[in-house]
């Protein structure tokens, strides 16, 4: 039987947050301002714009209020701030700008213990008092269950683990719930198991999925996720991204990459894919190196006709 998907994938922008988090070149706020401007324009609805962690232990995010202050006016525009604890939501509901709060909890305890210095059953308790805090907030707050296809320092994550841990969130009542394939280990056959389980224990919470290309099955992985149902699809301009916590986790799916494939396929994203490629080009030497994303390096197709005088 033919695989049914649907047929519009909202993606979430997280190059500001996700993909800068990690990289050692010191990024300006206003260049992450711009960076934000040019994905908007591209058509993104969904952002993440920062995160409020301590400085000292991601100095790349220590503007996060500063960020927020300059965030553009629009009423169209979700503005997302990671958040890991409650003094983070309570910085990031201060500043006014953020209208979703993004929890994170993990699916292994040594990798929460690096991560957020608590458990991993403390993580999933501390992601539902998140969710609380901004709907009392008059806000929504959706969760992600980082390490959910495998952990840096323990190695493989039971399914059944992460399923329970998706149970136990649904139950404070996020908008969403994602699973990320956070050191880039996932393989489609997994990804389409933990969707068909996770939407078994949670209902009608909608899923999204969360790839890092470390080893190259991104893209695939993005694939079997909608095909398995997911609607909403993480990815970062350029390819860029990695945890400060989890050795060997390279970027994440590139935007551009994503928006190509869905857009060839017959699946509307709703982001202008030369905008893109544009973006990219930015970026780059703000980054002083080529970004790992291959559409803005081969450039979409059929090529517009500019470009195919220049390949002439």
């Amino acid at each position: 039987m033919a695989a049914v998907y649907t047929k519009t994938v909202e993606i979430v922008e997280v190059s500001p947050r996700d993909g800068l988090q990690n990289e050692k070149v010191e990024v300006s706020t206003a260049e992450k301002l711009e960076l934000i401007s040019k994905a908007i324009d591209a058509g993104v609805r969904r952002i993440e714009v920062t995160s409020f962690v301590n400085p000292r232990a991601v100095p790349q995010m220590a503007d996060a209020d500063a960020v927020c202050e300059r965030l553009p006016e629009r009423d169209d525009v979700t503005f997302i701030g990671l958040v890991m604890n409650q003094r983070g939501a309570d910085r990031a509901l201060a500043t006014g700008r953020i209208d979703q709060l993004g929890a994170v909890c993990v699916a292994t305890d040594t990798f929460a213990m690096r991560n957020q210095g608590q458990t991993s059953d403390g993580s999933v308790e501390a992601a539902k008092a998140i969710i609380e805090t901004a709907k009392a907030a008059g806000k929504t707050a959706q969760a992600t269950i980082a390490a959910s296809f495998g952990c840096p320092f323990e190695g493989e994550v039971s399914e059944a683990r992460v399923i329970e841990m998706a149970k136990a969130v649904a139950e404070a009542g996020p908008v969403e719930i994602a699973l990320a394939d956070t050191i880039g280990v996932g393989n489609p056959a997994h990804v389409t198991r933990l969707i068909e389980g996770v939407r078994d224990a949670v209902g009608n919470v909608p899923i999204r999925m969360h790839f890092h290309n470390t080893r190259g099955t991104g893209l695939a992985n993005v694939w079997a996720a909608i095909e398995a149902g997911a609607s909403t699809i993480d990815a970062s301009i350029g390819g860029l991204g990695g945890c400060p916590f989890a050795p060997g986790a390279a970027g994440n799916v590139a935007t551009e990459d994503v928006a190509y494939m869905l857009e060839r396929a017959g699946i509307n994203t709703g982001l202008s894919l030369s905008k893109l490629i544009d973006t990219n080009a930015w970026l780059s030497p703000i980054m002083g190196k080529d970004l790992p994303a291959m559409v803005a390096k081969s450039g979409g197709f059929p090529a517009p006709q500019s470009e195919k005088k220049e390949l002439a």
